[in-house]
């Protein structure tokens, strides 16, 4: 078998090229868990031999297949003790010995490297994705790398799935790569040099955490202490963790429009115990006329740019805006629509049960109708309605949904609607409906 050299030779910068994990989580490993254990040159500096390489992708792999890092550098430990060596056996054998990865141009910008990521994950190809990786943060700071390379990479191959033109395995597959190395550099981030806390969290039925996430590191990285909640909080137990963290601000994002409700409530929620709200997200970038909505600070368009908004807010100590009291007509739609949503979505059913739809495609549908009236409602205007209309259909017929089935489903809901809503209480709802599924499709009017 092939020998892997123990003999110091390499800097911390060519291992983090060839491993792409970065030096603050290499000496984090060293420290807390003696993996790698690199010798030191004359002038005190790291240096890693071949095998200390090895031992760190071995440790990668490991984490690729679910476990954490301290539970992977226990099964090295176990098994080394076993007197086997982790690197010989074939069950773990995450890479060949001294497997050199593909070459990239050392020159190449951020956005070249971006495209050569996306290519990497929509093949699959962890290796070279991992390459591209390690050559961006070679080139990079972490911050570009993370916003231009990962954030815009995902984003571009979000759009593809949602055009029909990359698989929902290519699309899951490339978030988990970027996951995986932005926790590593949050875990790798240094501790907290500024006295103020912040709390990062998705609201409710909010599960969208790349953007909170990587909001996480940016902050960190300024010396900010940032406890970090991950997705769909829930309103309930909020009130006892801000009890026993005190932060001096909630920071919460939201990616769609039933998002922005629960994220309504959850500013509302926690400026009754005292702590403002900073938020940001997709939805309000594609409508910013929500953020006459939401109680708090409204952060950026632009994530880069969230941190130093986030510091103006604890250094100035202003009072953050109040949402738009909801109007009386549609508290009363509101309430209307809750009471009857199960007759709704029934008749549905009962229009288009027999089959004509897949059962899973029906009740994805009526669960995303739901949701969106009802945030649509809760924010105080049925028009918000529209762009995530336009999506549900773009979305249906991604899930190659034939059109006359999708004309089928919007005008069997609509129907519905118009039959188990009162005509006073449930007019907003059932006028817009039947305006929107008349511009739909034009030369079929609404049946039952």
């Amino acid at each position: 078998m092939h020998e892997i050299n123990e003999t110091p030779t390499f800097n911390l910068k060519a291992v983090v090229r060839e491993t792409g994990v970065q030096p603050d989580t290499l000496r984090a490993w060293e420290r807390r868990y003696g993996l790698p254990s690199p010798d030191r040159s004359a002038g005190g500096h790291r240096l890693y031999s071949q095998r200390d390489i090895e031992i760190v992708k071995w440790l990668i792999q490991r984490q690729a297949e679910g476990l954490r890092i301290s539970r992977a550098v226990d099964l090295w430990k176990a098994l080394e003790s076993e007197g086997r060596d982790p690197l010989r056996m074939p069950e773990y054998a995450s890479s060949a010995p001294g497997r050199v990865l593909p070459e990239l141009d050392a020159g190449a910008p951020i956005a070249d490297l971006r495209q050569s990521w996306v290519a990497a994950c929509l093949a699959f190809d962890e290796a070279r994705a991992e390459a591209v990786l390690s050559q961006a943060f070679a080139l990079h700071t972490p911050e570009t790398v993370c916003i231009e390379l990962l954030q815009r990479g995902i984003g571009e191959i979000g759009q593809g799935w949602y055009a029909g033109e990359v698989s929902v395995q290519q699309e899951h597959f490339a978030s988990e790569l970027a996951m995986r190395r932005l926790e590593m550099l949050v875990a790798a981030a240094p501790r907290p040099t500024r006295p103020a806390r912040i709390l990062i969290a998705c609201p409710p039925e909010e599960d969208h955490t790349f953007a909170p996430l990587l909001l996480t590191l940016l902050l960190r990285r300024r010396g900010w202490d940032v406890i970090y909640l991950g997705a769909n909080v829930p309103l309930e137990q909020l009130h006892a963790t801000i009890e026993s963290t005190r932060p001096n601000l909630l920071v919460a994002t939201a990616q769609h429009l039933h998002a922005a409700a629960t994220l309504s409530d959850m500013a509302d929620h926690v400026l009754e115990q005292g702590v403002p709200t900073a938020y940001g997200g997709l939805i309000f970038i594609r409508m910013p006329e929500l953020q006459q909505r939401i109680s708090g600070f409204y952060l950026s368009d632009r994530i880069d740019q969230a941190p130093q908004i986030i510091e103006q807010i604890l250094s100035s100590r202003r009072t953050p805006g109040r949402a738009d009291p909801l109007e009386d007509s549609y508290q009363s739609a509101l309430r209307h629509f809750r009471e009857h949503q199960g007759h709704i979505e029934a008749g549905v059913w009962e229009r288009l049960g027999n089959g004509e739809i897949a059962r899973a495609h029906l009740i994805q549908a009526n669960l995303t109708m739901g949701s969106n009236i009802y945030a649509a409602l809760r924010l105080g205007d049925i028009d918000y309605l529209a762009p995530d209309f336009q999506w549900l259909t773009g979305l249906m017929v991604n899930y190659q949904i034939p059109e006359p089935q999708l004309q089928r489903y919007l005008e069997a809901y609509s129907a519905s609607v118009q039959e188990h809503l009162d005509d006073a209480k449930g007019a907003i709802i059932q006028t817009w409906l039947r305006e929107a599924v008349g511009a739909q499709f034009p030369r079929v009017g609404i049946t039952g």
